[in-house]
């Protein structure tokens, strides 16, 4: 049993493992189901956006469990999950360390540049930022207990488009916001106003600091949860964001496309190349018209319009059969998702 800190701060501990890119996202899913969603995807040397992870390239997964009556019950079950993984592949030992509040808040990163103008920057170097010509956008940043800060290929390809996409006055819808990162650039790009969504109540958190701190508060709402929500109504999005994992695009296809209006666009990213058939599959049979793909390092950001026959919710069926996990997905992650889901619950 891991020994509880004694500070009256709060704490977590964070686990972390270094693996091949192909074991990401089986790794993050066991991950995420046991921390209550605090994970991020790394790749090897520290998020340096130079050494992005691919199918082969080696990352690190961390996730981050709260100390308290939980945490050796949540602890037992990720290790039993990497010891079904290491079955396919021998992975290193599982990493632990505490950490504590005012570490997330010395926390920084190198700022980056995206597309035509956003210059995403640690918010304690705002003022820094070396903008290089007026049409710049500087997107300041403490991610705290939630992840979004340009980085990854996933978060830096959803970045790309949204400087495309926004053109000024669009309402905006972010599921899975994390730590704000898509709905602060959209709104600095000119969006009228975003609804964030997360189910990780830290990432709630991160992201109302982060728009309060960049002075948008007044023209967003976020909130614990996820779609269908009564927040994020049907047809009423002119841009759907949802930068978080194939699975969850897959379970919530019909949810997502259903608030995009009839004229908006959605985009999605989360996921490795190797699922993009399979995504792409389902998020078309939802009623979708993929208009666009962008990989960065084999990670997919897609974008899509809404077809006109998308409605009635209650036919998408989110127990998808055994069978069809196994028959569309890659070997390896149908065998661990296969073990996984008989082993671990």
């Amino acid at each position: 049993m891991k020994p509880r800190p004694t500070s009256a701060e709060p704490h977590w501990l964070e686990v972390s493992i270094e693996a091949p890119g192909e074991f990401a996202e089986p790794l993050s899913g066991l991950f995420s189901r046991h921390s209550g969603g605090s994970v991020a995807i790394e790749p090897r040397g520290g998020g340096n956006p130079k050494l992005p992870p691919g199918a082969d390239a080696a990352v690190i997964v961390r996730a981050w469990l709260p100390v308290d009556a939980t945490l050796d019950d949540r602890l037992a079950h990720i290790e039993m999950g990497v010891r079904l993984i290491s079955h396919l592949r021998a992975l290193p030992v599982l990493q632990t360390r505490d950490v504590i509040q005012a570490e997330w808040r010395r926390q920084t990163f190198e700022p980056v540049r995206i597309g035509r103008r956003l210059l995403i920057t640690p918010a304690s170097r705002a003022h820094d930022a070396q903008a290089t010509s007026l049409d710049d956008i500087v997107v300041p940043l403490e991610p705290g207990l939630a992840f979004g800060t340009g980085h990854h290929p996933t978060t830096r390809g959803c970045l790309e488009i949204v400087d495309r996409i926004i053109k000024g006055g669009e309402s905006v819808l972010d599921i899975g916001c994390g730590s704000g990162i898509l709905s602060i650039a959209a709104l600095k790009l000119g969006a009228a106003r975003t609804v964030c969504l997360d189910i990780d109540p830290d990432a709630v958190r991160a992201a109302r600091h982060n728009l309060r701190r960049a002075g948008l508060a007044r023209r967003a709402v976020v909130i614990q949860g996820t779609v269908p929500h009564v927040a994020a109504r049907p047809g009423e999005s002119d841009v759907v964001l949802a930068n978080i994992s194939a699975r969850v695009l897959m379970e919530q296809a019909r949810s997502m496309l259903e608030c995009v209006r009839p004229t908006g666009l959605f985009v999605g990213s989360g996921y490795l190349v190797e699922r993009k058939a399979e995504v792409h599959e389902t998020l078309q049979s939802a009623g979708a018209d993929i208009r666009e793909t962008v990989v960065l390092s084999d990670w997919v950001t897609v974008v899509a319009s809404r077809r006109h026959t998308v409605g009635q919710s209650h036919r998408f069926r989110h127990d998808r059969p055994p069978v069809r996990i196994l028959r569309d997905t890659p070997w390896r992650t149908a065998y661990i998702l296969a073990l996984m889901n008989r082993r671990i619950s």
